[in-house]
């Protein structure tokens, strides 16, 4: 007998073979790293993908032809679709290979929507459709050896609801995605005859509607002033007048009158404890979340961080909802393992026997939340480290005391008006001894009592102005996407990293950017559908309604079409004015300065090599570009000797002039001599250019002598 084993990744295969055979052998095929072992009679062979093997292409057929409307798709090898996928071949030929004389299949591709469908697409269009027939399913949530031979003696069966949920996701991806950003780019094409590359996505359109409504608050928002009335007392005490913030200008004047050159007498001091009870357990989101506000990890980059984290065997399934911790996972043996590093020690043999966590109300059906095996790390990368830090004392934490908050209250009379401030101590620690990334509030409570009176050193009078709403931050954003209902725990990250890379938003606040609010201002105008947060939630509840068995997915993806029709119809009717308001939004968003001839030098995208170029606004008539490489950003600053911006770019990161003929770098020139110019006899000094140092003639440009700094 010969059973085929199915993982995501390489590194997943490894990790599944090893639990299951010491005996287990690795070879390659193709440069593909492949394993077997032979038990019983029995030889197996564990192969890998490497994600995603398969994607979604539009069928040639007269349908699609005629309307010029991808609708009919069908799944084909990445290496035909992507050139830089070539090697995923590779290991669709290794899968053909070994699949050939299987009897039997078992998909261990991560347990979830994406891990699913990466499975079964390898099956069906590899290992042949009737493989399908013969395989059953590994489910696990750690890929440590336990779980890995648990999930193995006790396969279950294929679920062809989720597989469904996972088809019909990517189809309406990519109806919506590939189509109206088709429609758009064609749009100013049509109305210009330039060429732009835009996108528009079915969760992705919403976010950015999201962000552009947000924009156009703090853009319209009127600061109003307000004034606080603040008591400087002895002992460095401030107290806080109880009517808060103060509109007129002439009541705030009048309670400084009132209290002038008086004394507060303390009128009532309240002391109350509360509990404040440990944190729950990590989902994906949470983590995100926290992974921001302690290191500044991006969403997407704690994501990627976890990920291999738990690739690595060091915590569980990272894309869960769940903040529940079943007695299934075993706790004993996990703080136990945990506890043979001598720093977990000390706060793991502090926890009261039996162990009892501490769970939200998040719940999902394929894993529990976020949590280390109890496998002590090795030779990680410093950030890889924090963040396993961070999910072990986390989960240390959940299974500890609540700890006491002691705060102070106090209220003073001065001059007949009502003034407070309150203090904050710490009075058992619990939890928060043993989760080192929470502030913890220590203040001192001065030795007041009711009746007694406080010297008033100064009143003061504060005037500030209302603010505007805060701009979101990715972690923020993503939080926001959950409430809203759109996407998903896997695809918010990622949603929001497609909108940087399209530059329609900038800076750790996020801020849209011409560009991305025109487009929206448009697509609301013409066709607002496809900014509608209802429409996307609707079909991510259908989504899920496709894994509950409650509806059919061609009846969706048949929904899909239509709403798209409808959408694309929208665009048809208004291709021109739409083609003309975005490549006006557009030049204006991708301005970097001035030419020469007068008109603006634009960022422009080159539908030929995919990358990005600066040129003249007035092409024809002016062809003046000038080059970018890879990865460069323009900077603000300009070169002091032509006017023109700096670049960044390379790594490490080197400023230079946009005009590599330029020869200055917006800088002084260097005073280091390092020689005599052979040509002219002037001094040789180092330089700084477009691709780093060299040594240059303090004669240029009459003398053009240069040389590396190696030669």
């Amino acid at each position: 007998m010969h059973e085929v084993i199915i993982c995501e990744k390489p590194k997943s295969s490894e990790k599944i073979s090893n639990a299951l055979s010491p005996k287990a052998t690795k070879k390659s095929y193709k440069r593909v790293p492949y394993y077997e072992f032979e038990e019983n009679g029995k030889k197996t062979t564990v192969l890998s993908a490497v994600g995603h093997l398969y994607s979604l292409v539009p069928i040639k057929s007269e349908k699609n032809r005629n309307k010029n409307r991808f609708f009919e798709v069908d799944w084909a090898p990445l290496y035909e679709i992507d050139k830089k996928k070539k090697y995923v071949k590779n290991y669709v030929d290794a899968l053909k290979k070994f699949s050939r004389d299987a009897d039997r299949f078992i998909h261990a591709c991560d347990y979830d929507i994406e891990g699913t469908l990466i499975g079964y697409n390898a099956l069906k269009y590899a290992c042949g459709n009737d493989s399908v027939d013969r395989t059953v399913r590994m489910k696990f949530s750690t890929l440590t050896k336990e779980d890995i031979l648990e999930a193995y003696e006790n396969p279950i069966s294929l679920d062809f609801k989720q597989i469904d949920s996972g088809i019909a996701r990517h189809v309406l991806d990519f109806l919506f995605g590939v189509n109206i950003s088709k429609h758009l780019t064609e749009s100013v094409m049509k109305a210009t005859s330039r060429y732009i590359q835009l996108s528009a996505g079915r969760v992705q359109t919403p976010t950015l509607s999201i962000l552009v409504d947000r924009e156009k608050e703090i853009k319209k928002f009127i600061p109003v002033p307000y004034w606080l009335i603040k008591a400087a007392l002895e002992g460095g005490i401030i107290a806080d007048n109880s009517r808060g913030k103060i509109w007129e200008r002439e009541e705030a004047e009048s309670i400084l009158n009132k209290c002038k050159d008086k004394d507060a007498l303390v009128k009532n001091v309240n002391i109350k404890k509360t509990k404040k009870s440990p944190p729950v357990p990590f989902d994906l989101g949470t983590l995100q979340s926290e992974a921001y506000g302690v290191f500044g990890f991006n969403p997407k980059r704690t994501q990627q961080i976890a990920q291999n984290l738990y690739i690595e065997g060091y915590i569980s399934y990272p894309r869960t909802s769940s903040q529940k911790l079943p007695k299934s996972i075993k706790y004993d043996e996990i703080l136990k393992k945990l506890a043979k590093n001598s720093v977990f020690k000390k706060h793991i043999s502090k926890l009261k026997k039996p162990y009892k966590p501490r769970e939200g109300k998040k719940k999902d059906e394929a894993h529990p939340a976020i949590h280390p095996t109890g496998t002590l790390t090795k030779g990680l990368n410093k950030d890889a480290q924090r963040l396993y830090e961070l999910i072990a004392y986390r989960f240390i934490s959940v299974f500890n005391e609540d700890a006491v908050i002691e705060t102070m209250k106090v209220d003073l009379d001065i001059g007949e008006e009502l003034f407070s401030f309150s203090r904050k101590r710490t009075s058992k620690m619990g939890w928060l001894k043993h989760y080192p990334f929470r502030k913890i509030e220590n203040e001192e409570f001065p030795s007041i009592g009711e009746g007694d009176i406080l010297k008033v050193l100064k009143i003061l009078c504060e005037e500030k102005e209302t603010k505007p709403p805060a701009r979101y931050n990715q972690a923020s954003l993503i939080r926001e996407l959950e409430k809203r209902g759109l996407g998903t725990k896997s695809t918010r990250a990622n949603i929001i990293s497609i909108l940087y890379d399209r530059k329609y938003v900038e800076g750790k606040q996020i801020e849209v950017n011409q560009l991305g609010e025109h487009l929206i201002d448009t697509l609301k105008k013409y066709c607002n559908k496809i900014t509608s947060e209802e429409l996307t939630r609707q079909f991510e509840n259908e989504l899920e309604e496709i894994i509950s068995g409650n509806i059919q997915k061609d009846k969706v993806i048949q929904e899909a079409k239509v709403e798209v029709g409808s959408i694309l119809d929208d665009i048809e009717k208004n291709k021109l004015k739409i083609g003309e308001e975005l490549y006006e939004a557009y030049k204006e968003s991708r301005i970097v300065g001035k030419c020469k001839c007068g008109n603006n030098l634009i960022l422009i995208s080159s539908p030929r090599t995919g990358g990005t170029f600066v040129g003249c606004s007035g092409y024809p008539e002016c062809k003046v570009t000038y080059p970018l490489p890879y990865g460069s950003s323009i900077l603000k600053t300009t070169c002091d000797k032509c006017g023109l911006p700096l670049i960044s770019f390379g790594k490490p990161r080197q400023r230079a002039c946009l005009d590599p003929k330029c020869g200055r770098d917006g800088k002084e020139p260097s005073n280091e001599v390092v020689g005599i110019c052979p040509e002219c006899g002037n001094e040789l000094i180092k330089r700084s250019g477009r691709y780093g140092e060299f040594i240059g003639c303090r004669g240029f440009p009459k003398c053009r002598f240069t040389k590396s700094i190696e030669e």
